[in-house]
């Protein structure tokens, strides 16, 4: 059975964001495929796909290899947040489904019952599937993608430190969730990017020295999960 190569590109996606791919280090065919246990026709599908995303770049005498994007080209990310964020927000208040907001509901009340406990990596995830419900909710495909891939953009460049008072962030959250539900899109604006706004000064640079040149490709096995992509 032939993998898909958008499974193949997810699978990469996340190794170069966890910092699996080192950023400059070089990505080739062969090493990816027996990697992730598939052939080089879905992995150099992907890596066309994450070239056009701006993971990677392609190199005279070197091929493929991890891009090294600049502070100002990662400052410009938690910009792009800032206004797609709230955009997608108003976008949700209007098209959104009673299923989206079956989701947003449930993780809500799950995130503010963690950040009474306490439990950052919980949150962490929480969070991630909230804004990932959030952008679906805007019913629009370009829209969605932009806003998934901004956010894989900023976790790979950036660490994102858990906010001083979760409690208060999950609030946020639920302000939100409040205003999509009312269909009040100017609400859901203003409290998202109060929300985004507030959460950028969590991101701290991540950008690590000394890729690995001689082939970028960490030892441990990584099979593509055949089920579908990863989250």
């Amino acid at each position: 059975m032939r993998i898909p190569a958008q499974s193949v590109c997810t699978a990469i996606r996340d190794d170069i964001v966890a910092g699996v791919h080192e950023r400059g280090s070089r990505l080739t065919e062969e090493l990816l495929a027996r990697r992730y246990g598939v052939s080089r026709v879905p992995v150099r599908e992907a890596l066309r796909t994450l070239e056009a995303e701006g993971f990677v770049v392609t190199r005279r005498h070197a091929g493929a290899c991890v891009a090294e994007p600049s502070e100002q080209e990662a400052a410009d990310l938690l910009e792009m947040r800032l206004l797609l964020e709230p955009l997608g927000a108003s976008r949700a208040a209007q098209r959104r489904t009673e299923a989206h907001l079956k989701v947003l509901r449930g993780l809500v009340r799950l995130g503010q019952e963690r950040a009474r406990r306490g439990g950052s990596e919980d949150l962490r995830s929480l969070g991630g599937w909230f804004h990932e419900t959030l952008a679906q909710a805007t019913g629009s495909q370009a829209l969605t993608s932009a806003l998934t891939q901004l956010r894989h953009k900023i976790a790979w460049m950036y660490v994102v430190d858990a906010p001083p008072d979760p409690v208060e962030s999950w609030a946020e959250h639920g302000a939100i969730v409040d205003a999509v539900t009312r269909g009040d899109g100017e609400r859901a604006r203003a409290v998202t990017a109060l929300h985004t706004e507030r959460s950028a000064v969590s991101h701290r640079l991540r950008f690590s020295g000394g890729a690995d040149r001689a082939g970028g490709v960490r030892t441990s096995q990584h099979p593509v999960n055949m089920s579908g992509p990863r989250h």
